[in-house]
């Protein structure tokens, strides 16, 4: 076996997180549990004998009191796995005034890991986003309107998230890959849980809803491949640090954006802000 980690997994109540913990445990990993059901999140966790943490993306708060939780518990962090995340329908701001999908799906994980960072720094740890193909299909990031306000649709919102994620995990590696921290993103593929089962988008519900569809799309156990793969695998030698992959691949047709090195400083500093980081 290879050396046992702590794996905190947010977003591991249902889906590719649950599976992906699961895996892991298998691995004989110290998995830790986070998400937003308490029941669910308990259950997943009593499954497999880990602890576990609860916690609501949509409000800040809850981050900020879950960011303290982990940081006290767990002197050693080896992989922290950014998975949380939803594509919701009509516009929706949430306690904190942001576009919903922007904070739970960026903000939010943003926040987290740069209030763990001493401790991923400590531990020389590796730091997953979940992304998407949405990132290609319908991103297109301006700086000057994260929330959507000027051109909201739930498919674009989706898209954007799944960007910034991408390019988060790019200046996350600009930044720290000096201090031992190792970035990935990945797409797990068109999967049959219940995520979407919140929006209201017509593509994202015949792409993940449909009866019909759901006899050809992956499962949760397929789409959290990549995720195990990047977390219990050695970066550098079996991936390269700060990429975007597909089929445990670095991805070869995306968003022109994720190149943007100025845009994903930006989007850094702007987020920093806007969650009141010094």
């Amino acid at each position: 076996m290879t050396e046992k980690k702590t794996i905190v997994i947010t977003g591991a109540s249902d889906g590719i997180g649950a599976a992906a913990a699961h895996a892991l445990a298998e691995g004989g990993h110290e998995i830790v549990v986070v998400g937003r059901s308490a029941d669910k999140t308990r259950r997943v966790a009593d499954s497999i004998e880990a602890q576990s943490f609860v916690a609501d993306f949509g409000s800040l708060a809850e981050v900020r009191e879950l960011a303290s939780k982990l940081a006290e518990r767990y002197p050693k962090i080896d992989v922290l796995a950014n998975n949380a995340g939803g594509v919701f329908g009509s516009r929706q701001k949430t306690v904190d005034g942001f576009e919903k999908t922007f904070q739970v799906n960026h903000l939010a994980p943003f926040l987290l890991t740069n209030l763990l960072l001493p401790t991923l720094i400590r531990s020389k740890a590796i730091v997953i986003q979940t992304a998407s193909i949405a990132a290609r299909l319908y991103g297109k990031l301006a700086i000057a309107d994260l929330d959507n306000d000027r051109n909201f649709s739930a498919n674009k919102a989706y898209g954007d998230s799944k960007l910034e994620n991408i390019l988060f995990t790019a200046e996350l590696d600009r930044r720290y890959s000096a201090d031992g921290i190792s970035a990935a993103a990945f797409h797990p593929g068109i999967i049959g849980s219940s995520f979407a089962t919140e929006t209201t988008s017509r593509t994202m519900k015949m792409l993940y809803a449909s009866p019909l569809t759901k006899l050809f799309l992956r499962s949760s156990e397929e789409g959290a491949d990549q995720l195990v793969w990047l977390a219990s695998t050695q970066p550098g030698t079996e991936w390269t640090r700060g990429k975007y992959y597909e089929k445990r691949a670095v991805a070869k047709r995306v968003n022109p954006q994720i190149h943007d090195a100025d845009l994903a400083r930006k989007l850094w500093e702007k987020s920093a802000a806007l969650c009141g980081l010094s």
